[in-house]
Formats: C-alpha cells, sequence, structure tokens
C-alpha cells in the first residue's frame, strides 16, 4: 500500500494508457464502431490527414447520431393525421441518410481535453469531474504520449485501499 506522499507524487505519467491509437477523420462510422468493438474500448481520438488530433469519437456519439430526435411540444398540438405523416417524414430521412456515408469527423466532438505527463493525479480527476469527461489525453510537449480513462483512476484507488 503506498503512503501519502507516494500517492500524491502520482503524475499523469504514471498511471496512463501509453500508445494511443488514433483513427482517421475518415473513417466510416461503421468502420469507427468496428474499430472500438475490436479494440474493446469506448472512445478514440480523431486525427486529420496530417495526422494532427482535431477531436474525439466515442460510442455515445455514435449512439447520439442514430437516436437523435428533438423534442419539441409541436406533437402535441398535431392532429393523429399529422403525427402520422410527421413519423412517415422521419422515417424517409432517416432511410435516406442511412445510405450516405457517415464519417467519424461528422460525429465527433472537436473539443480536445488533455494534460500534461508531469499533471498530479489530483489535478486530473478534478478536470475530468469538472468537465464530466470519461477519458482525458496526455501528452509530452505537443505530442500525444498515452490516455486517462477513469478506469485508470479507479485502479489507483483500489491500489490505494488494497
Amino acid at each position: 500500500m503506498q503512503n501519502e506522499r507516494e500517492m500524491k507524487a502520482l503524475t499523469a505519467r504514471n498511471i496512463m494508457t501509453p500508445h494511443v491509437k488514433s483513427v482517421p477523420y475518415s473513417w466510416t462510422m461503421q468502420k469507427f464502431a468496428a474499430f472500438l468493438s475490436e479494440n474493446d474500448i469506448s472512445g478514440s481520438p480523431v486525427a486529420n490527414a496530417e495526422g494532427e488530433l482535431i477531436g474525439i469519437a466515442t460510442l455515445k456519439d455514435i449512439a447520439d447520431f442514430h437516436f437523435n430526435s428533438v423534442n419539441t411540444d409541436y406533437e402535441a398540438q398535431m392532429s393523429e393525421e399529422e403525427l402520422k405523416e410527421a413519423r412517415r417524414l422521419r422515417m424517409m430521412i432517416f432511410e435516406g441518410m442511412a445510405k450516405l456515408p457517415v464519417e467519424v469527423g461528422d460525429i465527433m466532438t472537436p473539443i480536445i481535453f488533455s494534460v500534461d505527463e508531469n499533471t498530479p493525479i489530483k489535478d486530473v480527476a478534478e478536470l475530468m469531474m469538472q468537465e464530466h469527461l470519461h477519458r482525458v489525453f496526455v501528452k509530452n510537449e505537443d505530442q500525444l504520449s498515452g490516455i486517462i480513462t477513469t478506469y485508470d483512476l479507479l485502479k489507483v484507488i483500489v491500489d490505494e485501499i488494497g
């Protein structure tokens, strides 16, 4: 079991998972979903053609795309006939969209949260809580060197209690 001083000395570098694989923004959503499944992960950084990180895409992004529905009060004001027509039009739109290749760049979040390798894990955890993040990327200068997930932070807690 680590003592309190050792615990405070832990940095992002100590708990990160190195060798993060990014995916090209041009991958189809289907290829991206298969990649996540094959690697047993729920998200990945997204890179542009030059290999620079430009965002993050997750399973939630895929789900939001597929199940995106806008809740309005309009339906309460519609007749039964109008509701049927609205549902028919929605189905036509979704069927048409299904035929178009959706790329990772279309569903990703274009914001990347990252910390330096020397960031104390307490600061990493605070950032993740403040921004409601499940993953934060770790950089060494401007280069991506790893990722910290909520799972990585839980391992630290378990090791401390352990």
